[in-house]
């Protein structure tokens, strides 16, 4: 958070150059807690979609306080994926079977989603933006456009305005050099 209230996220230690058309890239990409289903099952494909996973994951993160999706491995990240949303198939996700590791996995059968119960005292609109952003069909995840539009944006409390947002002093993240701890010693002393 910089000293202006603002909030910026950047972390893009495991960060792929992006490109039209696609072009297959290996699925070792986003930190595992925010890694979306596709890449965890082997697919060489990515879009937009995946970082818009990890947004997911953040705003879910913000919401709880603490992390969503916090796997150890790649399997235990997608068992805990399909304990919050369900098994996926090929009815919500048209080929999710032709996955190249779909096979490797035994996945547990859990039909139900689960994100009202985690996520309780969330607005219907809250709920429906984390689906739209939690869609396991890659193609039908909401994008930045998308989320943005959401009407969970619209509810009370409103945004405020980014001058009216607290603000830390400037000086917070210097160094103090040790001559300038003795003169603020001095300071402090009359």
């Amino acid at each position: 958070m910089t000293d202006k209230g603002c909030v910026k996220i950047a972390d893009f230690g495991l960060a792929r150059a992006y490109s039209v058309p696609a072009k297959q890239m290996t699925p070792k990409v986003v930190t595992l807690w925010y890694r979306a289903p596709e890449l965890l099952l082997g697919s060489t494909t990515q879009t937009t979609a995946i970082d818009m996973w990890a947004v997911g994951c953040i705003l879910a993160e913000l919401l709880a306080h603490k992390p969503l999706l916090p796997g150890t491995s790649e399997i235990q990240q997608i068992d805990l994926i399909i304990q919050l949303l369900g098994t996926p198939n090929e009815t919500i996700w048209p080929g999710f079977s032709k996955l190249p590791l779909v096979g490797q996995y035994t996945v547990r059968k859990q039909p139900y989603n689960n994100l009202k119960h985690k996520f309780p005292w969330l607005s219907e609109a809250g709920l429906r933006l984390l689906n739209f952003l939690f869609m396991y069909d890659p193609k039908k995840r909401a994008t930045a456009e998308d989320s943005l539009a959401s009407s969970y944006f619209k509810e009370k409390p409103l945004p405020c305005e980014p001058q009216l947002m607290p603000t830390f002093p400037h000086h917070r993240n210097k160094r103090v050099s040790s001559s300038g701890a003795e003169g603020q010693a001095k300071r402090c002393k009359q």
